[in-house]
């Protein structure tokens, strides 16, 4: 199974590409979007779209997963991210792409065993569990790599429980 990990950002959108097999994760690729803030919005929008549609037509992932907005104490830095993580949902439905949503609390939880792992423990942990030789850089791509190991996780566990751990609305987003 492919699965395709996004970590939505407007100047910054991740991406991490993984491959599982009899419960062995590995990483076949990862990168990120760079957007200019000099920019127009729809543009960089355009630009987060087309990238992602390249990299879906690239590696066929069967699924996908993008991690939620988290509005912390400021709401309005989170309307640039609802619109990039907006642009990615729309290149992976297109292409007929099923997308798991994740909050970061349960990525830190899937890959650190703790929700509040700092992106240190994240990178640590993507690392080994990926067996890479070296940390996956930038943050926004180890972030990306993270969401999809949680997505393979969950998605296996659901699986072998008989649940439903998998929020899945393929294309059918309302």
């Amino acid at each position: 199974m492919v699965i395709l990990g996004i970590d939505p950002g407007l100047a910054n959108t991740g991406w991490g590409i993984i491959e599982e097999r009899a419960g062995e994760v590995r990483c076949r690729a990862y990168g990120c979007i760079q957007t200019s803030a000099g920019s127009d919005l729809p543009v960089r929008l355009r630009h987060i779209a087309d990238d992602l549609t390249a990299v879906v037509e690239r590696y066929r992932p069967q699924e996908a997963a993008i991690e939620s907005i988290y509005f912390g104490a400021n709401a309005r830095s989170a309307i640039p991210t609802a619109h990039a993580r907006g642009a990615a949902l729309v290149a992976v439905s297109l292409a007929g792409v099923e997308v798991g949503e994740y909050t970061p609390m349960q990525i830190k939880q899937a890959v650190v065993g703790t929700g509040a792992a700092d992106k240190g423990q994240v990178i640590f942990m993507v690392r080994n569990l990926l067996h890479l030789d070296h940390d996956p850089r930038p943050d926004h791509a180890a972030d990306a790599l993270a969401c999809a190991v949680c997505h393979a996780h969950l998605r296996r566990t659901g699986v072998l429980s008989g649940g439903t751990y998998v929020q899945k609305r393929g294309n059918g987003y309302s």
